[in-house]
């Protein structure tokens, strides 16, 4: 079975990245897989302290809440991950998630010395973020982040949900067309990871 992280990133627990996701959450358990979510706002989680015990075997030494994500990251086929844009890039419940991977990447890298620069990715996300203006870089910072995070995670940033003009609560539900472009992507996703799986 494919197994997916969703991961929501909004300070807002019904904010509307949170209603997107719940959206794309059912498209993919509608396609078949299993997804454990996580709520960042209810972890206990240290931003990165950058002591590099992860030097020593790419495990994170902080005893927090981060130990059941990285575990859990270093299994899945999958991510979808939620975040409202905070002056042009993730909330910070979300870059302490990001910067906490940096042990993921220490692993990748340091430790079990992959060549930079890999073009397959075995497995994929999905980025979905809402932003309040209409600037046309609006996304830009958030997006380039999330490509090098996931890279991080040996994972291929495989589609962008990018809603802009949107700010009050709940307000995404105001554009069902959205909504319904979640739940398609969830699916979608699940569909390309099985797909993946078949060429194994």
């Amino acid at each position: 079975m494919i197994e997916i992280a969703a991961v929501y990133g909004s300070p807002r627990r019904k904010g509307n990245t949170s209603l997107l996701l719940k959206q794309a959450v059912a498209g993919a358990g509608d396609a078949g897989a299993h997804v454990t979510e996580i709520v960042l706002r209810d972890l206990k989680m240290s931003p990165c302290l950058e002591i590099y015990g992860c030097k020593k075997d790419g495990a994170c030494v902080i005893k927090d809440d981060f130990k059941t994500v990285e575990s859990l990251f270093q299994r899945i086929d999958g991510l979808m991950l939620a975040s409202p844009i905070f002056f042009y890039s993730v909330s910070a419940h979300t870059k302490i998630l990001m910067d906490r991977c940096n042990s993921l990447w220490v692993k990748k890298y340091w430790v079990e010395k992959k060549p930079f620069g890999q073009q397959h990715y075995p497995r994929k996300g999905l980025f979905i973020s809402v932003g309040s203006t209409k600037g046309k870089r609006l996304f830009e910072g958030a997006v380039l982040s999330m490509k090098y995070f996931m890279d991080a995670l040996d994972m291929q940033l495989w589609n962008t949900l990018l809603y802009r003009e949107i700010e009050t609560e709940g307000q995404i539900r105001e554009h069902p067309s959205a909504l319904q472009e979640a739940y398609d992507a969830g699916r979608a996703l699940v569909q390309a990871l099985t797909t993946n799986d078949d060429e194994r």
